[in-house]
């Protein structure tokens, strides 16, 4: 039997056995699955398409989100995450999507969904420009919010049972699901534990078989091979009124589909290692271009639009496995799935309140990692207001409790996303404190040694005008030298390259100066090697090794952002 600490070193390379593999790959495609159908049977079905339209879109769903979650996984030069990221297709895109086939049917829908493919792609190479909006607070919060959206239909899920049924049966079928998963999940260890959403998710179905809940019928009528008619949309490239019209709404979902995937490639990076690590910000552009991809064959196939799922996330925290190959495993399941209508047929049959109880354990998990993102970030009392006011906002919101006649009004009878409402508050709260910073002094100089003088007269220059003592001249001093000297070892250890730009930004305010080294990547974090040297035996007495002590002696934190083709070291030095 597997060890609780063998299971915590199932890192993202790390190699699963095949019990293991099937086990945790079979939870995955149940709880993907149903939403990854559901959501385009209500969108297609909601803007009165055909019968023939609707099983293509469905079916284009479920390929496209296979397809991306295997592409997240594989990561692909600068395509993907390298980590178990699920795909699904996109709640927050409901309302447009069926206004879209309203207007202009399959076509329209296709074009605005590439429209929004295109935009994510040019997002996600210069994500490093939103570094200053998309913080671990903003980031956080919307994670936190996530469960939030969710819980109404989670809930009408729990009372979702035919009629005829005696109103007791719900109940014992999701109490069982939910002391089975819960019981295992405190008790258990190592292999039990991996087992135990399965296992509770088996024992409320067995328990919903002998009430008559489940539908055996659908498992029976459902054939075992098959494939939809083929209704494949086109574009519709007049770009008409109605594109027009429709065009800043899907720009707006682009948005909000974007900061979910790097809220949760975030998350998914701070709960798949065992040690605690920075944030490899290339793993998000990665992600996020993966969704354009994603979208972007979407657009071809007719389905509307996809994003992260927080599933992966929360079945790695909940079981500590977070092996990527569960993510090649969970998109070629989608992909046989979409062919075999039995498989299907046997997910989708489960009943309600199975499924409701054990995606409420899911989306708890998924709150405790908003909470865990937020508060590793390091929290004050002004993230601490951020993140309060913008949660509470946005529960307001999603039930309809903050003005709901004049917002509805407002928007024109557009429903409003707790999600949406919430992210908006910490997004402009958090642009606020950005704007109202005081001015930064900026310096233009080439990544080498010979930058050392030019730097040390700006920081000279600046030291006149805020009225810095010698010793603070002399910290900073010393941590743009050793902060220059780490950003150089890359640099020189590729001869054959040209010399590149650095850029040092300068901020002071209140009792502490932020010193901002902006150059071209390395293959290492400053960060993670700064948190390797709190034990002296891991590191040899190198020259390199002595500027990070330096650097960690002088600075009161130091936070180092790595983008494809572009770093940023961030010092804070209090003046003391």
């Amino acid at each position: 039997m597997t060890s609780e600490s063998d299971v915590r070193m199932l890192g993202p390379n790390e190699q699963l056995s095949v019990p293991i593999a099937s086990g945790l790959g079979i939870q995955l495609v149940a709880l993907v699955i149903p939403g990854v159908v559901l959501i385009p049977t209500i969108v297609f079905r909601g803007a009165g398409q055909p019968e023939e339209i609707l099983l293509w879109g469905v079916f284009a769903s479920v390929v496209v989100c296979g397809a991306t979650t295997m592409l997240q996984a594989a990561r692909l030069g600068r395509f993907g995450a390298g980590y178990l990221i699920a795909t699904g297709t996109s709640g927050a895109a409901m309302a447009v999507s069926v206004a879209a086939l309203n207007a202009g049917g399959p076509a329209l829908l296709a074009t605005l969904v590439l429209s929004l493919a295109i935009v994510q792609f040019l997002f996600s190479t210069r994500l490093e420009l939103f570094r200053r909006i998309l913080t671990p607070t903003v980031t956080g919060t919307i994670i936190m919010l996530t469960p939030v959206t969710v819980t109404p239909v989670i809930f009408q899920e729990l009372n979702n049972v035919p009629e005829g049924v005696a109103p007791m049966v719900g109940p014992i079928c999701a109490l069982t699901t939910l002391a089975v998963v819960i019981g295992i999940m405190l008790k258990a260890h190592g292999f039990w534990r991996l087992w135990s959403p399965i296992i509770g998710v088996i024992a409320g179905a067995l328990m919903s078989v002998a009430f008559g809940l489940y539908d055996i019928e659908r498992v029976v009528n459902a054939g075992w091979i098959g494939f939809p008619t083929l209704e494949w949309p086109g574009l519709n490239l007049e770009f008409n009124v109605a594109f027009w019209a429709l065009l800043p709404a899907f720009l707006f979902i682009t948005v909000v589909c974007t900061i979910q995937t790097v809220s949760g490639s975030i998350a998914v990076q701070r709960v798949t290692w065992n040690e605690t690590k920075a944030v490899d910000f290339r793993s998000v552009q990665g992600a996020v271009s993966a969704d354009s991809v994603g979208n972007l064959f979407g657009s071809v196939l007719g389905s509307m639009p996809v994003g992260f799922r927080p599933t992966g996330t929360s079945m790695v925290e909940i079981t500590g496995v977070g092996s990527r190959s569960l993510g090649l495993i969970l998109g070629a399941s989608l992909l046989v799935l979409a062919c075999v209508p039995k498989a299907l047929a046997i997910v989708l049959a489960i009943p309600g309140p199975v499924t409701a109880t054990f995606t409420t354990i899911v989306m708890a998990s998924i709150f405790i990692i908003g909470v865990k993102v937020v508060i590793q970030d390091g929290i004050d009392y002004r993230k601490g207001a951020i993140v309060g006011i913008a949660f509470w906002v946005g529960v307001g919101f999603e039930y309809g409790s903050i003005f709901p006649d004049f917002v509805t009004g407002l928007l024109g009878n557009l429903p409003v996303n707790g999600m949406l409402a919430g992210g908006l508050i910490a997004f402009l709260a958090t642009g606020f404190i950005e704007l109202t910073k005081p001015r930064r002094q900026k310096l233009d100089a080439e990544l080498d040694r010979s930058a050392l003088p030019t730097i040390r007269d700006f920081i000279v220059g600046l030291a006149k005008r805020y009225a810095w003592d010698e010793s603070m001249v002399a910290r900073l001093d010393a941590v743009s030298e050793e902060t220059l000297l780490t950003l150089l070892e890359e640099q020189e250890s590729k001869q054959d390259e040209e010399p590149r730009s650095l850029l040092v930004g300068v901020t002071n305010e209140n009792e502490q100066v932020t010193l901002e080294f902006i150059a071209s990547s390395g293959e290492q974090n400053v960060q993670d090697r700064m948190a390797m040297l709190a034990d002296a035996s891991t590191l040899d007495s190198t020259e390199r090794d002595l500027s990070l002590r330096l650097l960690r002696h002088l600075a009161s934190s130091v936070r180092h952002q790595q983008y494809f083709g572009t770093d940023v070291i961030t010092v804070h030095v209090d003046r003391r």
